[in-house]
């Protein structure tokens, strides 16, 4: 990124990031989820309405819940089980170890390459390794086997020798990576081996963003190479902090990009406007993580002419949400249920500790003629749909959704196209869609920042990795572009709700914290954020 693009309104973000990192010690609630992944809502009639100060602070609930939550740490993700991105759902698939701090994972990866240099590229390899999965990986351990078959298997030189020394002479990362992927698809292992020589001499995880980005990119093609790429998926995953140090890195993450806050923004909008005349209210959140999306909704309803709904929660738990929060939801339950009680608001939580893919209607608990809300937050791209399953519970749940008869359903998704693309294009899409999310992290976080590579380490790396390497059932990020969702939403019967002008206007005021970078457009009744016009995530509701 240009170094007259960084500026705008860097220092103030800077500034904002370093206010809140300074009161990250009695930080003791983060964000749940994806991208995880926010807080903040409006509605048209006078009846509810969200300061940006009530929705786009975590140190408002905090300050007026006046209850002691230091007792569970918590965390949240981007991409997605951040998520934002949120992070996967492992249940749903046949990889349901990814969190289980017992895995063990032993690499099939021995080395690059056959010519003198072999030592040295093993070397390279274990150092990029051990810097994703810390010095005690056993990433790579001593095998005689090679990726790319023994010596008389290799031609004298590519056939392309010439335009790949001027490719390599120009020394474009990108460009270099592209090419790499391509001969990996290609099965030209000489042309990988030479590249992959010549990258792992440029990429680096304390780099510019592409170079930081290149590196993580660069450990997929390799893991895809040795068919491992479902093992190194599962080791970052084990070899994540305790749950506090990640709940530290999420909540960086969280400060650092609007990604986040603008989902539950939007969301929490549309459901007060439709919900402002109910006496109770049912919320099926199908991902809750920890909760912190329904803080600022709860203020707002407790401000309601004529009294506050009754409200219940029914939350629908994550792998990664209960290792961070170190213990079930009857945690979320507990404080939800204490801060309502300070806001003088009825609620009652619901939990449902089984993964989303599992879920059948009984265990919702909806009562007839219940006014219902549905909340997808980054979450519905980590189901197995027809391509990956007979069952397709991507669009299941969206039937049994709808066989509930919801007042509205909230989707806050990534706006990226990687659940059935073949594996160049679906490089190609991760590399342009992480590489905006990259460079709008150098907007507000200094680059010399001692915790950055453990924020993109934690809460990125894996992603891209899985999306690279990992195919099948083990690959669980599978984003898919809104066309897509709309199909899918109209295939189970669902309409379009456009959202409120108002939540547009409250996610204005929201970036005006940030750099003039990001950009906001309404399209159809959808909201999308993105990166210098490069749709990141993007926010719908249905009826």
């Amino acid at each position: 990124m240009q170094e007259s693009q960084k500026q705008g309104n860097a220092g103030g973000s800077r500034r904002l990031y370093y206010q809140r990192a300074q009161e990250l010690e009695s930080y003791t609630w983060p964000p749940s989820q994806t991208l995880d992944h926010n807080l903040c809502s409006d509605n048209r009639s006078q009846v509810t309405h969200f300061s940006s100060d009530q929705l786009c602070t975590l140190e408002t609930f905090t300050a007026a819940s006046g209850c002691p939550l230091q007792d569970s740490p918590s965390a949240l993700s981007f991409s997605a089980h951040g998520s934002p991105v949120s992070q996967p759902d492992s249940q749903s698939y046949t990889s349901d170890t990814l969190h289980s701090p017992d895995s063990t994972f032993i690499s099939a990866v021995s080395g690059i390459c056959l010519t003198d240099d072999d030592n040295e590229m093993r070397y390279k390899l274990r150092e990029l390794e051990t810097v994703m999965l810390g010095p005690d990986s056993n990433m790579l351990e001593a095998r005689d086997i090679s990726i790319l078959g023994g010596p008389n298997q290799i031609p004298s030189e590519p056939e392309n020798w010439k335009q790949m020394t001027e490719m390599i002479r120009r020394r474009d990362l990108k460009e270099m990576l592209i090419a790499c992927a391509k001969a990996v698809d290609d099965n030209d292992l000489l042309t990988v081996e030479w590249l992959m020589s010549e990258l792992r001499q440029m990429v680096s995880v304390s780099g510019d963003p592409i170079q930081r980005l290149g590196a993580y990119m660069l450990e997929g093609l390799v893991a895809r190479l040795a068919s491992s790429g479902s093992a190194i998926y599962k080791a970052l995953k084990c070899k994540e902090p305790a749950g506090a140090e990640l709940l530290s890195y999420m909540h960086i993450l969280y400060e650092v990009c609007p990604y986040f806050k603008f989902g539950y923004m939007s969301a929490n909008g549309a459901i007060a406007e439709v919900m402002k005349d109910e006496d109770r209210i049912h919320i099926i959140d199908f991902q809750i993580s920890q909760g912190i999306q329904w803080v600022t909704l709860i203020q707002a309803l407790a401000a309601r002419p004529g009294g506050p709904p009754q409200i219940c929660i029914t939350g629908i738990d994550d792998s990664m949400s209960a290792y961070a929060r170190g213990g079930g939801l009857h945690i979320v339950g507990q404080r939800l249920t204490r801060f309502a009680e300070s806001c003088k608001v009825p609620l009652e939580f619901h939990a449902v500790p089984i993964s989303a893919s599992m879920l059948q209607v009984q265990d919702l608990g909806v009562q007839p003629g219940e006014p219902v809300v549905v909340n997808f937050p980054f979450v519905l791209h980590h189901m197995p749909d027809e391509s990956v399953s007979i069952e397709n519970h991507r669009d299941r749940l969206l039937r049994m959704v709808k066989s509930l008869s919801p007042k509205i359903v909230t989707l806050v998704e990534q706006e990226s196209n990687t659940n059935t693309t073949p594996f160049l294009p679906r490089f190609l899409e991760t590399l342009n869609y992480y590489l905006a999310i990259f460079e709008s992290i150098d907007g507000t976080l200094p680059r010399e920042h001692k915790e950055r590579i453990n924020v993109e380490q934690h809460c990125l790396a894996g992603e891209i990795v899985n999306i690279i390497a990992c195919e099948g059932a083990e690959r669980v990020e599978r984003h898919e572009l809104l066309g897509k969702w709309r199909s899918r939403f109209h295939m189970a019967g669902f309409v379009p709700y456009p959202l409120n002008s108002m939540v547009n206007a409250t996610i204005k005021t929201l970036l005006e914290n940030y750099s003039n970078n990001y950009t906001l457009e309404e399209r159809d009744g959808t909201l999308y954020l993105g990166w210098m016009n490069k749709d990141i995530v993007v926010s719908c509701a249905w009826k």
